[in-house]
């Protein structure tokens, strides 16, 4: 039932009051079916300035270190000769974890499509697996550990959202 009917008014007296910025963006629709989200969504996109060359958005930076510090770790535990479960973590994985953290850490810095995706995706396994470690923790300290390192990951992976779309930007460089 269209909108009119429900609230009782004819349409004729729903569309007079219609402000100026409604006018605006009915008047920008390509036809008369499109989404208001659809149209939201393009001028959200026109708004988006490509990258410069070698510009550097900041989430990208702070991202680029994220793997380089798990690449870090993770050589200080198997040098330290670190146990997990009472046994020692194999030294294939060590290397291989070590390899795909610092490719990532190279192609953010480097401000890689690839790289930045691949961060997200690390960040969304580090929000899922601490809220589930949340729901297991016995003390507060445990809770708030948790916490931090979901709100951290999460504010991290929103900022990195708009980042990608201006690095997936084709006016970006010339090939």
């Amino acid at each position: 039932m269209p909108r009119a009917a429900k609230s009782g008014r004819t349409p004729s007296q729903a569309t007079s009051r219609a402000t100026a910025s409604d006018r605006a963006t009915a008047s920008d629709r390509a036809t008369p079916s499109t989404p208001r989200s659809e149209i939201k969504n393009a001028e959200a996109r026109a708004k988006l300035m490509p990258l410069e060359e070698g510009e550097r958005p900041r989430a990208v930076t702070v991202a680029a270190f994220v793997p380089a510090a798990l690449a870090l770790f993770e050589i200080v535990a198997a040098i330290s000769g670190q146990k997990i479960r009472g046994s020692q973590t194999p030294t294939a994985g060590i290397v291989l974890f070590t390899i795909v953290m610092l490719a990532a850490a190279w192609g953010a810095w480097r401000v890689r499509y690839w790289a930045v995706l691949g961060i997200q995706a690390l960040l969304a396994l580090i929000i899922l697996l601490f809220s589930l470690f949340l729901i297991r923790a016995s003390t507060w300290t445990d809770a708030l550990l948790c916490l931090v390192a979901v709100g951290a990951a999460g504010t991290l992976f929103y900022f990195l959202v708009k980042s990608l779309a201006r690095i997936q930007m084709p006016d970006r460089r010339p090939r």
